[in-house]
């Protein structure tokens, strides 16, 4: 059985044309999974270098705009899992902070990583989400 999926890449994101999907919705199961999210603008330019917690606000305002075109938002966020390169403790208070700043539901489900580097050793923090519709 074939279950259709819709990829999308919203205006204000850096588009990767053939690499990945910032989100894929799978409407018969009710979610929407994101790449995982970097801190880059729309240009693809670096936001918030050297700075866990200002890159962890701009992946939040990447996640907003991801989860807006597939029909949804943070409240519907079930699980999120965050890779933080540079690992150290007091790195992750910014992280969270930026991650429930506006929310008003339980946090969902996460798992925190500490890796030794991302794709681009700019890059401190990553995220992804799956959320429902």
């Amino acid at each position: 059985m074939h279950v259709p999926v819709r990829h999308i890449d919203p205006e204000g994101l850096h588009p990767v044309p053939g690499v990945l999907s910032h989100a894929v919705v799978v409407p018969e199961a009710g979610l929407v999974y994101l790449s995982g999210q970097v801190a880059w603008n729309q240009d693809g330019e670096l936001v918030g270098a050297g700075d866990h917690g200002q890159q962890a606000r701009r992946i939040v305002r990447n996640i907003d705009v991801a989860l807006a075109a597939a029909g949804t938002d943070r409240s519907r966020v079930v699980k999120e899992t965050i890779y933080i390169a540079e690992y150290r403790p007091e790195v992750a208070g910014p992280i969270i902070d930026a991650l429930r700043s506006g929310a008003t539901t339980p946090p969902p489900a996460q798992t925190m990583v500490g890796v030794a580097t991302l794709y681009d050793p700019g890059f401190l923090v990553e995220i992804d989400v799956v959320a429902t519709l």
